[in-house]
């Protein structure tokens, strides 16, 4: 039975919860690897749309293990207000699990990552300040918080003081703020603590001992390989590894156990916050696309920036994460376009690439190099097969696949779970 990682292609916000959340139907356990809830995932299930955050969408198929990895950072408060939401609407959420390794997000994580954003003024990286980002640098510097540091008073008191030692001079000296005090962390963190400790467990012993058993695993990513801290778009990126390797890092499961990679891809291309975008739309285009396909953050509310598809990130995403695969999202979005462009390459300067540059100035001064598709009028929101949609849309989802790197396996024609047109089984 396969090992399946889902995974964005572009800049985030493509649907990857619709296709975990149809994955998940069909299988035993869903991983979140990486992530906080900085990004958020939209499910519509008979017509009930679920906005989650920090939970896998694998929570909402019954008889699922969601499971939260190692290479998450979690906001215990937060965690808590999604799994009250959800029971209140009848769903079960006894069945999650949270990696012991995982890391948390205190308190002083939140309140830096919003004087910092401010601080750098035109120079911000466009967070959403939810302490992801400092909460993953104190992992990197080893004064992080660990949920199985909950559980040991004192060891957690000590490592508040260590935190806390250097972020007050930081928040005093440099930010003209109030210091922090150990007792008021220390009681922000505990207050969850017993609630919390059912739910934690040995997550790499655990999806192993599963794999062993012949389940099978959904491996979900947060944010996209546009925003991953290495491959992405730096330093306008996330914090953790959201491609296919950060799978592995992110739960504890070996490089050699994933069967299929997965990526999701808008039939358009959206981001949020700052950094380059070379088909953005700055104009009553990208304002159309922005209002026909409600691009507005599920975390932040925010505008998202919208442009046309970008076949150069997604080839580039189809290599870095070796993809078997490709679910195209939103195709109904496109509907009533005479014309659909489609970056094909870049030009910069002059000089064309038909691959993405490997320099970041470079790609902050692309323009797209587009191919322009014909378009059509029909409602495809009812099509359940490919050969239900119109010819140009057809001939639009085959060019995308000729140029994108993968093969497209599943197409999102609506919102809803059922709105979905399967080309290829993923689970085979």
């Amino acid at each position: 039975m396969p090992a399946v990682v889902v995974l964005g292609a572009q800049w985030g916000d493509e649907g990857k919860g619709k296709a975990t959340d149809q994955l998940g139907a069909r299988t035993d356990y869903v991983v979140k690897f990486n992530g906080g809830n900085n990004a958020g995932h939209t499910v519509v299930i008979d017509g009930e749309k679920y906005a989650l955050h920090l939970l896998p969408s694998g929570i909402l198929s019954p008889g699922v293990v969601p499971v939260i990895g190692n290479g998450v950072v979690v906001d215990i408060e937060v965690l808590f207000e999604e799994i009250d939401a959800l029971e209140a609407r009848g769903v079960d959420t006894s069945a999650l699990v949270v990696s012991s390794a995982a890391h948390v997000i205190a308190p002083y994580n939140r309140t830096l990552d919003k004087v910092t954003e401010r601080f750098l003024g035109k120079r911000r990286i466009g967070t959403t300040g939810r302490g992801i980002g400092p909460a993953y640098s104190d992992k990197i510097n080893r004064v992080g918080i660990r949920i199985q540091d909950l559980f040991d008073e004192k060891i957690l008191t000590e490592k508040i003081e260590g935190a806390l030692d250097q972020k007050n001079h930081l928040l005093v000296k440099v930010y003209n703020r109030r210091a922090i005090t150990v007792e008021e962390t220390l009681e922000d963190l505990l207050r969850h603590a017993d609630r919390l400790k059912p739910f934690v467990g040995d997550a790499p012993l655990l999806l192993n001992t599963a794999l062993d058993n012949g389940k099978t695993l959904v491996f979900e990513a947060g944010q996209a390989t546009m925003l991953d801290v290495d491959h992405g778009t730096y330093p306008f990126v996330t914090s953790s590894s959201a491609t296919a390797g950060g799978a592995c890092t992110g739960s504890g499961v070996g490089p050699t156990r994933i069967d299929r990679v997965v990526a999701v891809a808008k039939a358009y291309t959206t981001r949020v916050g700052e950094g380059p975008f070379p088909t953005e739309l700055l104009d009553a285009d990208g304002e159309w696309l922005r209002q026909t396909g409600g691009e507005f953050g599920t975390t932040t509310g925010r505008p998202r920036r919208c442009g046309w598809y970008d076949a150069v990130v997604v080839r580039y995403a189809s290599r870095v994460n070796g993809l078997t695969d490709l679910v195209v999202t939103k195709l109904d979005v496109l509907t009533g376009r005479d014309k659909i462009p489609v970056a094909v390459a870049y030009d910069v300067n002059g000089r064309r690439f038909d691959e993405m540059p490997d320099n970041q100035s470079d790609f902050h001064h692309a323009t797209p190099i587009y191919e322009y598709l014909d378009g059509w009028t029909e409602d495809i929101s009812q099509a359940r097969e490919f050969d239900d949609l119109p010819v140009n849309a057809q001939r639009y989802l085959l060019r995308l696949e000729e140029i994108s790197g993968a093969r497209i396996s599943s197409v999102g024609v609506g919102p809803g779970r059922e709105a979905t047109i399967i080309r290829h089984e993923l689970l085979s």
